[in-house]
């Protein structure tokens, strides 16, 4: 009796053996389909179309569409991540 359970159990996991494998071989393919001419992605903005961040977040501080604040703002925050320039203030 104990020679047949032990046959039944090594029968049992060659079939869950066979079957895991097996069915590793049933992925389909991915494919996108692109659409000749068509963006298909998320727009992007200007950056400085967009509102500025919360200061919680150390955002700078511009004017929402005015592209030379963007800018400003923008060498601001390069300047205080700058080690050299940080340290000589």
């Amino acid at each position: 009796m104990n020679k047949l359970a032990l046959r039944i159990a090594l029968i049992l996991a060659a079939v869950l053996a066979a079957v895991t494998t097996l069915s590793a071989c049933g992925e389909k393919e991915q494919v996108v389909v692109y659409k000749q001419g068509k963006y298909q992605g998320k727009p992007d903005n200007r950056s400085w179309e967009n509102d500025a961040p919360v200061a919680e977040l150390r955002g700078g501080k511009w004017t929402k569409g005015d592209r030379t604040s963007w800018e400003e703002a923008v060498k601001q925050r390069q300047l205080t991540q700058n080690e050299y320039q940080r340290i000589s203030r």
